[in-house]
């Protein structure tokens, strides 16, 4: 069985491949099981090298991957190198915390015994990475998971198959021992096959609210863990002391960015009544400078989303929200390349928004947003988290005391003072509600790829 990915840059056929077979999942699932044994008794250090060697040649590759990443799910070419750069932070970062994350921990002296508690592999990891950051989603469990001794299986979006590919390139010639990782391209009844194989040890997924449930549903039955980061519909809030250019600028960016196609995009504005309308005067105007058009010409700055079929369901967002009385700021024409039947998508600011209009309750997943005035923080944060998600939320203020106290009261994984749509590797990364659970980065996503074993020793008797 053979899929294809289409390019939303022109329609065409970008790549196809085949489907792997039951045999070829079998050898891939009983490789990672024989290597792993092997793999978890390197020490860290040895680990630390092979994939400080991968880092090396997936730089090595930049250019080349930033192309492809374009032609397979429409990014303007002049962001694409991003995701290059920040996969490399990432996984860099994971690398260097590594020894110090999956150190023994030790619960201090007691006389006669020797005590600590060791951090041991999983086991086999199987990631489930999406399409709209295919790299900076699947480094956050492949990378860290690698350097705990676990063997990965990777399954990327059929629209984004040969970034799968390009990590297993990078870690062969990296060195990394044959049948620690495999990329395989799979159907959505091989993927939830998989997930309930007794070979599997945990579930590393990334996707949308409905995908999350399979993979909970695939695994039941089985005391393996999972983590799941799904969607957002994430709000901003602009208070009256906010640096107001700064705000413009930062949230147009995070609502627009990657056109809209972000699990950590802004959707949702507040901003405090008395600025509200040199607010939206600064966004309206910010967002006609963009150029939407062909993702492979380095002056676009807005791409595609990555399907027809996407442009259309985001279109009927629009449509209900503003046939419940939200209103358009900008005209579709102002951007010439908008066509409807095609994947390329105007960006859109809605104004005269409420709570009962899919632009403020779901998750839209492209070049739109809503704007709406409150009156004080107690209205900021009661909207805030008025929602299902709980991914991430920000702040614009001068008060850093005031955006601690707002950050204390809203439900989501991540709170942002003056910036947004950002993942520092250093953090956890971490959503609440429908933005699902577990965590990726930081020292604490090591606690998720690991388990604890406890070690008590009488050295006395």
């Amino acid at each position: 069985m053979t899929q294809k990915t289409i390019s939303p840059v022109d329609g065409s056929v970008y790549c196809e491949r085949e489907l792997a077979t039951a045999a070829s999942v079998d050898a891939a699932l009983e490789a990672a099981r024989r290597a792993q044994e092997a793999w978890k008794r390197v020490p860290v250090g040895g680990r630390a090298t092979i994939l400080s060697s991968f880092c090396d040649r997936f730089e090595a590759a930049g250019a080349d991957i930033a192309l492809e990443l374009t032609w397979q799910m429409g990014r303007p070419i002049r962001y694409s190198p991003n995701e290059v750069r920040g996969t490399l932070e990432r996984a860099r970062h994971m690398i260097a915390i590594a020894a110090e994350s999956l150190a023994d921990v030790d619960p201090g002296p007691k006389p006669g015994f020797r005590r600590f508690v060791r951090r041991e592999p999983l086991g086999v990891v199987f990631t489930v990475a999406a399409w709209n950051y295919p790299y900076l989603i699947a480094v956050n469990s492949v990378v860290p998971a690698l350097m705990a001794g676990n063997a990965v299986l990777l399954k990327h979006s059929a629209q984004t198959p040969l970034c799968a590919e390009r990590f297993e390139a990078c870690l062969r010639e990296a060195g990394l021992p044959e049948g620690l990782f495999r990329a395989l391209h799979l159907s959505h009844a091989q993927t939830t096959g998989l997930i309930g194989d007794p070979r599997v040890d945990f579930v590393a997924f990334t996707g949308s609210v409905d995908g999350g449930h399979a993979v909970q549903q695939a695994a039941a039955g089985r005391f393996i863990g999972a983590g799941l980061e799904l969607g957002g519909c994430d709000p901003a809030y602009v208070r009256e002391d906010a640096d107001l250019a700064h705000a413009v600028e930062n949230l147009v960016d995070g609502a627009f960015f990657n056109s809209g196609q972000s699990c950590c995009g802004i959707q949702r504005i507040y901003v405090q009544r008395r600025r509200y309308d040199d607010f939206v005067a600064g966004a309206i105007e910010l967002t006609r400078k963009y150029l939407l058009g062909d993702p492979t010409d380095p002056a676009t700055t807005l791409g595609p989303v990555v399907r027809t079929a996407a442009a259309g369901h985001i279109r009927a967002q629009l449509d209900a929200s503003i046939a419940a009385g939200a209103r358009p700021a900008l005209g579709e024409r102002e951007f010439p390349a908008s066509r409807a039947g095609t994947p390329y998508l105007a960006p859109q600011i809605l104004l005269d928004v409420d709570h009962s209009m899919p632009v403020m309750r779901e998750e839209v997943f492209g070049p739109v947003c809503g704007i709406m005035p409150v009156a004080d923080d107690e209205e900021a944060v009661r909207l805030m988290n008025d929602s299902a998600f709980g991914l991430t939320a920000a702040v614009w203020t001068k008060d850093a005391d005031a955006a601690l106290a707002i950050g204390s009261r809203v439900g989501t994984g991540t709170f942002f003072m003056n910036r947004c749509d950002y993942l520092d590797p250093a953090l956890a990364w971490v959503g609440v509600k429908d933005s699902g659970r577990g965590c990726t980065l930081s020292r604490v996503g090591y606690e998720h790829l690991t388990r604890p074993k406890s070690y008590h020793l009488r050295l006395e008797t």
